[in-house]
């Protein structure tokens, strides 16, 4: 066998094991042999050993009793490997270049500090007339689009205790200032998947904002479109959807699951 044949061979087989993992990845239970021989067109000899092979690099394990395979511990130990090198600012900036390409207007990435949130970047449109936000600058976690989009994924436990930490205080006269219209507000932004903002955070501007899931479906980040709020009142609905375009997108890479 030359070289070549050799290498050919050895692509396939590792592409053939890769499929294998992605459809334990997809499956929500516990494959057999034959299952997965169906699912790929592949010989049972073949998926035989390419499960031999991954299960004893604890990729798979099995269960002697069914003798029906899972996911291995190392499949986590990989995606944590993964998750630890992610840079949340790196992986979403040529996104936000595109998105305020797209919309605009300018495009934000902020992440949570404890109860407030900061600003960690800005991609602003060539225009005149456009929106700024301090890099740097932390704000509460319900003012705001971007705040509200942080808020409303957090768990009940975790909302019950800003709420009970911190004190609604206005921003702007259109701030959310009162527990239950907040918790109404939130259930909103969960319900449609983003969060808006006329005026809530800084009077002159409008915002909509979608939240970066992690594998937990936790937000890590957030990012929005904003500009001056009588020219954003007519773009709320193209820049939501595109915010949450590039935000699903970013969450899938995080490992998060797929919304409906």
């Amino acid at each position: 066998m030359d070289s070549v044949t050799g290498t050919s061979r050895s692509v396939a087989a590792i592409e053939r094991a890769a499929d294998v993992l992605f459809l334990f990845a997809r499956s929500p239970s516990s494959l057999g042999v034959t299952e997965i021989s169906k699912e790929l067109g592949v010989s049972k000899a073949v998926v035989h050993r390419i499960l031999t092979s991954l299960r004893e690099r604890d990729l798979l394990t099995t269960d002697p009793e069914t003798r029906r395979y899972a996911l291995g511990p190392a499949v986590l130990e990989l995606a944590t490997a993964y998750r630890d090198r992610l840079d949340i600012r790196t992986l979403a900036l040529d996104e936000m270049r595109s998105l305020s390409a797209a919309t605009e207007e300018t495009a934000t990435l902020s992440v949570r500090h404890g109860n407030r949130r900061v600003y960690v970047a800005q991609i602003t449109p060539p225009r005149e007339v456009k929106m700024t936000v301090p890099i740097g600058g932390s704000f509460p976690l319900h003012a705001g689009a971007s705040s509200k989009a942080f808020l409303a994924w957090l768990s009940e436990g975790e909302i019950d205790l800003y709420l009970a930490e911190n004190s609604l205080d206005a921003m702007t006269e259109a701030t959310i200032v009162t527990v239950d219209e907040l918790r109404a507000e939130l259930g909103r932004v969960r319900q449609q998947g983003f969060a808006v903002s006329l005026g809530e955070r800084q009077h002159d501007a409008g915002s909509v904002a979608a939240p970066i899931l992690d594998h937990n479906q936790a937000p890590v980040a957030v990012i929005s479109v904003s500009g001056p709020i009588e020219r954003f009142r007519d773009e709320i609905a193209s820049s939501a959807a595109a915010v949450v375009e590039v935000t699903r997108a970013l969450s899938t890479k995080l490992g998060a699951r797929p919304s409906g």
